[in-house]
């Protein structure tokens, strides 16, 4: 599906989209009041410049003084996600713009290694502030038309991994091998607002690879080892009806949760994140080699998230919508020389220059999406 036409599908979404496939002691400089939060994370040490703001819309800038990749990402109550940003190599510096328009109390986390659960610290927002959505009809309706977008994409996520469950219960591995791509789709789809879930996810998605130490193996991706490599197991039959219970859980929530701007903008550049780190390294499906399923599922999410922004974006920056509507639509195209039947080729049937290919068209969309959140702040 090319960027344009995913507009005209969040149009009439209800529709169409059941039918589609600090201080000086810790050597932090202190911020302005005001002004973006500077944050130098390290490998041992997550220096933020100020333990509070003031409700609204906070900046953090975020600089990689360490030697592994890492992440930064502000917590509300119950460890629900805020706002995060991903992929940060050593030596970059990035910006995670959130809106946060109600006081309390708060943690940010840096994650070196993009694991664990990262070193934390007490985050104090003041006061309260008026909401995007309550001053900008135009935001208003692009977080209306992101929910049905949501709650189109979780109702096919429930009844497909049913379907994936029951084969697994039939034992016909063949059946389940067939739907296992098809319903992660959908989780794929919606991954950045299933991630502010953080207790569910990992229990979800988890793959083997990140497990921490003491932390049970399951989900999609404990099923599809079982199913590609190692057989049916005696908990196998538990996993996979123990998946189906988060999955309802997931879709639930994400029906009710409300939705920010901001979140919209900043999840879909985590949902290309997502393909870089991930997809194009062939590390989230190893067992299965589907990946260029969840490739295209990551992108359709990051593409419906910057159409539903879209109007916003035409107003501010006509330039950058040109931009993006370019580069989606050339990721797109690049993935549609990969089909095979009604899937995807495997991840291990692709060449080096395959994968060359892809990296520098997800690289060439990042950049412009990297912007949104920066439009979107504008008052």
């Amino acid at each position: 599906m090319r960027f344009k036409d995913i507009g005209a599908c969040l149009t009439g979404l209800a529709v169409l989209l059941p039918l589609v496939a600090c201080s000086s002691d810790n050597g932090v400089t202190a911020a302005a009041p005001g002004g973006p939060i500077t944050v130098e994370a390290k490998d041992d040490a997550c220096g933020v410049a100020r333990v509070d703001s003031d409700a609204g819309t906070i900046t953090f800038e975020v600089t990689n003084k360490g030697s592994r990749v890492t992440e930064f990402y502000l917590y509300g109550e119950g460890d629900r996600i805020m706002g995060e940003v991903e992929n940060i190599t050593p030596g970059l510096t990035r910006r995670l713009i959130v809106e946060v328009p109600d006081g309390g109390k708060y943690q940010t986390s840096c994650r070196p290694g993009m694991s664990g659960e990262g070193i934390r610290a007490e985050f104090t927002v003041k006061g309260s502030a008026t909401r995007q959505v309550d001053t900008n009809t135009k935001l208003a309706e692009a977080t209306k038309n992101y929910q049905n977008y949501i709650n189109a994409q979780v109702e096919p996520l429930v009844t497909k991994t049913t379907e994936f469950v029951a084969a697994i219960k039939a034992a016909d591995v063949a059946m389940a091998k067939g739907l296992f791509p098809v319903a992660r789709t959908y989780w794929e789809r919606i991954e950045p607002v299933a991630e502010s879930f953080g207790d569910l996810d990992p229990k979800i998605d988890a793959r083997e690879a990140d497990l921490e130490p003491g932390q049970e193996f399951t989900g999609f991706h404990r099923l599809e080892k079982d199913l590609w490599v190692s057989g049916p197991q005696s908990d196998t039959v538990a996993i996979a009806e123990r998946l189906l219970t988060d999955v309802t859980e997931i879709a639930t929530r994400a029906k009710a949760v409300e939705l920010t701007p901001l979140q919209l903008a900043n999840g879909a550049k985590e949902l290309l994140d997502e393909v870089a780190t991930g997809k194009i390294t062939g590390e989230e499906d190893i067992f299965s080699h589907t990946d260029l399923w969840d490739f295209r599922a990551n992108v359709e999410g990051s593409a419906a998230a910057v159409s539903a922004l879209r109007p916003v974006i035409v107003e501010r920056d006509p330039e950058l919508a040109k931009t993006l509507e370019t580069r989606f639509d050339a990721v797109t195209a690049l993935l549609d020389k990969h089909r095979s039947g009604d899937g995807y080729q495997l991840y291990s049937e692709l060449s080096e220059s395959d994968i060359k290919d892809f990296a520098a068209a997800v690289d060439a969309l990042g950049e412009p999406i990297s912007k949104v959140a920066e439009v979107v702040a504008q008052k």
